[in-house]
């Protein structure tokens, strides 16, 4: 369901920000020995690519916009506890600085594939 827009570029980016997801989650375990908020942040921070990938083979147009919407949700999620975990210290300004960009690029990459789909769909109809 590649519309030549971004899925590609997406799939890409949010596989490289999920490895960073789990070299984060590594760090803020054996550094900081935070095992709750690392484990949120893991599961929402690797979900983004998980569901884009099962985007590219969705079953309709309609489930390839649910699993955008839903990874859209997942990028949120993740932008959340990025946040937390830096207002509660446990990630210090060089760490939020290197990842925020990335999660807030897939934030707007996600919303910008999900608005066009959901445009294309309604134009098809």
């Amino acid at each position: 369901m590649d519309n030549g827009r971004g899925e590609n570029k997406v799939k890409e980016l949010s596989f490289a920000f999920a490895l960073r997801v789990v070299k984060l989650c590594r760090f803020l375990e054996q550094e900081q020995r935070e095992y709750v908020l690392s484990k949120q942040l893991l599961k929402s921070g690797t979900a983004i690519g998980a569901l884009v990938r099962e985007a590219e083979h969705a079953e309709s147009r309609a489930d390839f916009i649910h699993k955008m919407t839903i990874a859209l949700k997942e990028a949120n999620e993740t932008l959340y506890w990025i946040e937390l975990l830096y207002h509660a210290q446990l990630l210090d300004q060089k760490g939020f600085d290197s990842i925020n960009p990335d999660i807030v690029e897939l934030l707007k990459l996600l919303t910008a594939i999900v608005k066009a789909s959901k445009k294309k769909r309604l134009d098809t109809c």
